[in-house]
């Protein structure tokens, strides 16, 4: 099972760009789907984005559609979090996920889907 690390976070203001990256320990971390969630000060965590485990196939919230990227990188075992024009709604505790799967082309949008967590990293936005 792999083990997660979160890196990137801070504060930003309102209209600027972040990017997260989350290190997987082990060597199958090609076999695992990965996701990123966020959690803001008293709400449920929420999907923000999930990528196949090739990379072929992404998906995201609509929130954040057409602003945040994900993408892997199996080689240095690390995903991704490209996230642009911020807004003061985005301000929350990013975690990534990873669940391991056969099947290619896979992706997840629940959290109970994934069995492997981070341990977050704090994104703020000023408005």
């Amino acid at each position: 099972q792999v083990q997660l690390v979160e890196s990137g976070g801070g504060l930003v203001q309102a209209g600027g760009s972040l990017s997260l990256s989350c290190a997987a320990s082990g060597r199958t971390f090609s076999s695992y789907v990965m996701g990123w969630f966020r959690q803001a000060p008293g709400k449920e965590r929420e999907f923000v984005a999930a990528i196949s485990r090739s990379g072929d196939t992404t998906n995201y919230a609509d929130s954040v559609k057409g602003r945040f990227t994900i993408s892997r990188d199996n080689a240095k075992s690390t995903v991704y979090l490209q996230m642009n024009t911020l807004k003061s709604e985005d301000t929350a505790v990013y975690y990534c996920a990873a669940r391991r799967t056969a099947f290619s082309g896979l992706v997840y949008r629940t959290p109970n889907d994934y069995d492997t967590w981070g341990q977050g990293t704090q994104v703020t936005v000023s408005s």
